[in-house]
């Protein structure tokens, strides 16, 4: 049984689990909570009304939130010659091919996301089985397989947010720190959620958001009234 901190257990006693709170609300509350020593992250998850086991009800992605997410994400970019410099004048924290292939296929994951041009997708593509279970696979519909590598680069240096339904449904994403204001927050928020409930698949039936909550990191949920 999952041991909670006192102070999980003292934020946990200040929110109703039965009731959806408005989003100005929610905020408030996830911010009075009694914080770590380091600026917490701040995430949104949703609950969606989609089948997992069927392909073409997954959705996967990226979005750009119009405050940031207050990290500047790890990047590294598969790509030779003149995509490779690019890639590097850009800002990217490492760039290679095949030597950049072998060092992740040996177990190297210390990275947040992973950039491949387009023609690099032939030696890439063998590295499903250690990026797949991890989320960060190159893929074209979240935008890390591209030939513009240098606005792709850029956006996710500045902490562009890649998106997938997992096993049961859910799609999560960071979308700040405690430390923003409320307002940035709810922007953030709201951003989100809104382009998540845009990507509902046509094979998705009945309600596709089910549920909506937000946390800290080490801080306890909060439904959020859609």
């Amino acid at each position: 049984m999952l041991k909670r901190s006192k102070r999980y257990l003292e934020s946990r006693s200040g929110v109703d689990s039965d009731k959806k709170y408005g989003l100005p609300e929610a905020v408030k509350i996830l911010k009075s909570f009694k914080h770590a020593k380091f600026d917490e992250s701040v995430e949104v998850a949703m609950k969606l009304g989609i089948d997992p086991k069927q392909s073409d009800q997954l959705i996967r992605g990226s979005i750009s939130l119009p405050k940031g997410i207050g990290k500047s994400l790890k990047v590294i970019v598969f790509a030779t010659g003149d995509k490779a410099a690019i890639a590097k004048k850009s800002g990217a924290d490492e760039v290679g091919a095949e030597d950049l292939v072998k060092k992740v296929e040996g177990g190297w994951t210390d990275f947040d996301v992973a950039i491949a041009s387009s023609e690099m997708m032939k030696l890439v593509g063998k590295l499903g089985r250690v990026l797949g279970p991890q989320g960060k696979m190159p893929s074209p519909k979240s935008g890390t397989v591209t030939d513009d590598i240098e606005t792709a680069v850029k956006e996710f240096k500045a902490g562009k947010l890649e998106y997938r339904t997992d096993a049961g449904g859910n799609v999560h994403g960071i979308v700040g720190k405690v430390s923003f204001l409320d307002k940035d927050l709810e922007d953030n928020i709201s951003a989100f959620v809104k382009h998540i409930t845009s990507s509902r698949p046509a094979s998705a039936k009945g309600v596709f958001v089910e549920k909506v909550s937000v946390s800290t990191t080490m801080g306890p949920g909060i439904m959020v009234q859609v």
